[in-house]
């Protein structure tokens, strides 16, 4: 790996130092033939994502910190997107010859901070040479028996409701790779953060939970194609109302560096990790609250679900056919 050479055994001693210490559950963890914990109580929530080199990452762009950090958040932002809680992880990479044991290391250090963060342990994986860098991270979670909130769950009528605001990630990626001078303002490097460090909902996917969502998911590859595979899922259409979409204030600023389309980056950009949820139109004022008091975070009402149909409807009322445009992992 790079100029400097070792063994996988030298390697795995460093990375068990950088993540030394156990966690709630945890009998055995990295260094066995497998791990070993005692089983969360309730239903196992299990996730998977992969990332590899030139598809997802770009290793000009992104530090190994903010790599493996990102390569843990996105997962546990899809066991957020039911409801549940995070609770061990297992990575697994495949090396190429640029990956130096530095460089390892200290993604390991990335994906240490984000277990710390959100309560999760990371308790083994596996290590294996390849012609590009690959990462996958797998998560087990816990969600009570019964309560995991699917995709297939809402019903017309139910509101279309999103935390936070949206675009703010594309638009990082959209400066990073611009190279322009605004990255070292305030609204740039918040740009930047929002990309290349996103942040789980775990606590506000519990509060939807118990307020009664009917369906949810989290917004990894556009607010548009996700909520046309919840409606797929839910067989129902949607209404969107386009000037509610939550555009981050930030893209604002962008569109004066660097060519863009605030609310189309909104729509279709993709990596934001807000949460997409359906929730009966009652319930929709005491989960805002409730998200505002226990975590600032915004909650906005974007339409509702339908019959059939997949719209958007502009300031004047008008409606218009919407494309459910976003990242599709396996487009050319």
């Amino acid at each position: 790996m790079g100029g400097e050479r070792i063994g996988e055994d030298e390697l795995v001693a460093v990375i068990r130092k950088v993540l030394s210490g156990g966690g709630p559950g945890v009998v055995v963890g990295p260094g066995d033939d497998a791990a070993v914990v005692d089983p969360p109580r309730g239903a196992s929530v299990l996730t998977t994502d992969l990332l590899v080199e030139g598809v997802h990452f770009d290793r000009a762009l992104t530090s190994a910190r903010d790599l493996g950090h990102k390569a843990v958040v996105v997962n546990v932002s899809d066991v957020a997107a039911m409801g549940g809680s995070p609770w061990y992880a297992l990575v697994s990479l495949g090396l190429s010859e640029h990956d130096d044991p530095s460089w390892v290391v200290e993604m390991y250090g990335g994906m240490r901070a984000a277990c710390d963060e959100y309560a999760l342990s990371l308790v083994g994986g596996d290590l294996n040479r390849s012609s590009v860098s690959v990462i996958s991270v797998s998560v087990v979670g816990e969600v009570a028996q019964g309560r995991a909130i699917l995709r297939s769950g809402a019903r017309p009528g139910d509101r279309i409701v999103v935390t936070g605001a949206l675009g703010a990630s594309s638009g990082g990626l959209l400066l990073a790779r611009s190279g322009n001078a605004a990255m070292t303002s305030e609204w740039g490097r918040s740009l930047l953060e929002a990309h290349f460090r996103p942040v789980a909902r775990v606590g506000e996917g519990q509060t939807l939970a118990q307020s009664g969502a009917t369906a949810m998911m989290d917004v990894s590859d556009g607010l548009l194609l996700d909520l046309s595979r919840l409606c797929s899922e839910s067989a129902g259409g949607a209404r969107v109302a386009l000037a509610n979409v939550p555009v981050a204030a930030e893209l604002l600023e962008l569109r004066e560096a660097v060519p863009c389309d605030p609310l189309e980056l909104a729509l279709s950009g993709g990596e934001d990790y807000e949460l997409l949820a359906t929730v009966p139109a009652g319930a929709v004022d005491g989960a805002r609250e409730k998200l505002g008091e226990r975590f600032g975070v915004a909650l906005t009402d974007v339409g509702e679900i339908t019959e059939y149909g997949f719209v958007g409807v502009d300031e004047s009322g008008a409606e218009r056919p919407l494309e459910p445009r976003g990242w599709d992992h396996l487009a050319g």
